[in-house]
């Protein structure tokens, strides 16, 4: 990981300078347009600066579908409890793939190649209508790195024959990141994933009869969930094939909408193969508007639930150190940068929603202050999605894994039911995130 006092080094590598041009459509003379829109580095709706006080919600979509799948009496009340404690902005998934794979999500939105289910687009209408109703926005992610969706895996085994990877039956997750990493350069998948962002980006809503490039309720496409060029000792070469497919397919989507801004979906310098050179190189793009990033201590190794105590300092140092240093790197480019993901499982490394949430709660306002105060001092963090949304759902089965029919949760179907999601029974977070979304908000002027 680097370290605060590497940081000018890695920029002064990089050749980079703050100023980036955002292609994002430009604010109207009033200055109040309907839609997020760059204004330096941070965003601005409706004439005011505009803070994300966020949650992520992939399955928005699939509750609002019509058909069996669908449960648009939940997601009214996802929404409304979301609304309730000042979430502004959900993060949903656009477009699953149809796989073999056991831990993808079923069904899926695109059943092959140029096969999409209409239902599930449908229910991604409804999801948007609600949303521009209760005047929050969404960001949309048209890819998955990860096999939870089907995702870039799925569009190899279309185009190459080869197999869909599930990293949870290999348990070789090194070995998937540098095979997957082959969709950006495959001249097939890559034609095939833009007529599949030209479906999406050019959809007109069934619902209210809106064109999704004129619906300010979307407030960014992203090309995917937590893109990577590889595993962590990508090459040169495969670098350069990243930062370009990110370039090219972030100028493809503006030329088709020019009213929504697009953004990669990175997790930072952890999906970047720990190069700061990288990360500042594939964000400096004039089609890129912003930045993103996420922060996952248990997943990297630097926290143990099962050891809080002993493992808390150094987990909360590191966290300190890397929220900073990306917020210092969207300064130096002169973009806005959002935490959009973020998430700690419950007391006990527990996946019953009965099990307390007090670490959980301890680093979320750990996150929440360092954000905040940051905010406040006018650099470019723009705010935090966490990770993620259970509200009603609940796990139906004794080992915790998802099977296709159970409700759907913050937790995709390649982890167990309740290791990062946050219920609607889950007080003291509730509490938390309510509080938090409030301070942001009284810094939008």
């Amino acid at each position: 990981m680097i370290k605060m006092n590497q940081l000018g080094a890695a920029l002064a590598m990089a050749g980079l300078v703050s100023g980036a041009a955002s292609a994002a459509a430009p604010v109207s003379a009033a200055g109040k347009s309907e839609f997020v829109t760059v204004k330096n580095t941070h965003f601005a709706r409706k004439g005011k600066s505009y803070y994300i006080a966020g949650a992520n919600f992939w399955y928005g979509g699939y509750l609002g579908s019509p058909s069996g799948v669908g449960e648009r009496a939940r997601l009214l009340k996802e929404l409304d409890t979301m609304k309730a404690l000042g979430i502004n902005n959900v993060r949903v998934l656009a477009v699953s793939e149809k796989t073999a794979m056991t831990s993808a999500v079923r069904p899926a939105t695109t059943n092959g190649p140029g096969k999409y289910d209409e239902d599930l687009l449908a229910g991604l209408d409804f999801l948007v209508d609600e949303l521009g109703k209760r005047d929050m926005t969404v960001v949309l992610y048209l890819n998955n790195f990860w096999q939870w969706s089907g995702g870039m895996t799925q569009y190899l085994n279309w185009f190459e024959g080869t197999p869909a990877i599930d990293p949870n039956v290999t348990k070789d997750y090194d070995d998937y990141m540098a095979k997957t990493a082959r969709f950006y350069a495959n001249k097939d998948a890559q034609k095939e994933y833009r007529g599949t962002i030209r479906k999406i980006v050019g959809r007109v809503n069934s619902i209210n009869g809106k064109a999704y490039r004129d619906d300010p309720a979307i407030m960014s496409w992203q090309l995917a969930n937590e893109p990577r060029p590889g595993n962590g000792k990508a090459s040169d070469k495969e670098k350069a094939i990243y930062t370009k497919w990110i370039a090219e397919t972030a100028q493809y989507i503006h030329e088709l909408d020019r009213n929504h801004l697009v953004s990669s979906g990175s997790e930072g310098l952890a999906g970047s193969a720990q190069d700061a050179k990288l990360f500042m190189a594939s964000h400096s793009s004039k089609h890129i508007d912003y930045l993103t990033y996420h922060l996952w201590p248990k997943n990297w190794g630097w926290f143990d639930s099962k050891k809080p105590v002993e493992s808390w300092d150094g987990a909360i140092a590191k966290s300190r150190d890397y929220l900073n240093v990306h917020i210092d790197m969207a300064k130096t480019i002169g973009k806005p940068i959002v935490l959009e993901e973020f998430g700690l499982d419950r007391d006990g490394a527990s996946f019953d929603i009965k099990a307390g949430t007090k670490i959980r709660d301890r680093f979320y306002g750990e996150i929440f202050n360092l954000i905040q105060r940051r905010a406040a001092s006018g650099d470019p963090i723009a705010g935090w999605n966490f990770w993620a949304w259970g509200g009603a759902g609940r796990a139906a089965n004794a080992d915790y894994w998802w099977k296709q029919g159970n409700d759907f949760m913050g937790d995709p179907p390649q982890e167990e039911q309740g290791l990062y999601s946050v219920f609607d029974s889950d007080a003291s977070s509730l509490a938390l995130i309510k509080d938090h979304a409030g301070k942001l908000r009284s810094l939008q002027r």
